[in-house]
């Protein structure tokens, strides 16, 4: 019988790790003389994400988009200890361990994912791990969940995708899978959690 599988985003779900991301852009901006309000960009990058920020700054000042990737990747590197666990993330993934539910991620992060999730201790949860350097399609291309359904022949409809964002829901929407979200949302598949803690209460009566 097919198990309940999770495929987990990293910023904003598993990593309490904004404030981070948003010193980063800060420090790039500041390589380049670009205009920075917080307020605005953390906004921006919750709606759409730091790539499609980057992109339309690029657009505006004749910049190259990866020039800007390259120098954002390296600032936050530096800044991997200031990234923790979002509470209850450790105990939720013991659970899943505890109860036979699989667990991946696909990030737009970068393959610096990886330090992050050995330097916290979590890397052996998972089965296997996507980053942006992976070569898939970015989310909502559901490129990525039907590799990860393919290969290890999960059901979509016991596959949840675990995010934080509008762009993490139309990805689990338009890769045919469930979605758990901090967000409300139309998607009749769409579970909503306050916090992380609430995700084994979604499979009490499973």
């Amino acid at each position: 019988m097919k198990k309940t599988a999770f495929i987990w985003d990293l910023d904003g779900t598993l990593l309490d790790s904004y404030e981070a991301i948003l010193s980063g852009i800060e420090e790039t901006f500041g390589q380049f003389s670009i205009p920075y309000d917080k307020e605005s960009v953390r906004e921006f990058i919750l709606k759409f994400s730091v790539q499609d920020l980057l992109e339309q700054v690029a657009e505006e000042r004749k910049l190259d988009v990866e020039v800007l990737n390259q120098v954002r990747a390296q600032s936050l590197a530096e800044k991997n200890a200031q990234i923790v666990l979002m509470p209850g993330a450790r105990e939720v993934l013991n659970w899943a361990d505890q109860v036979g539910i699989r667990n991946f991620v696909y990030t737009h992060k970068g393959d610096n994912a990886f330090t992050i999730l050995k330097d916290l201790v979590l890397e052996s949860y998972f089965t296997e791990i996507l980053t942006s350097q992976s070569g898939f399609e970015r989310k909502p291309n559901p490129e990525a969940a039907t590799y990860l359904l393919d290969k290890y022949q999960l059901d979509p409809e016991k596959t949840y995708y675990i995010g934080d964002r509008t762009l993490d829901v139309e990805f689990a929407k338009n890769s045919g899978i469930q979605s758990i979200n901090f967000l409300e949302s139309s998607f009749e598949g769409n579970h909503m959690i306050r916090a992380l803690a609430d995700i084994p209460h979604i499979f009490e009566s499973k």
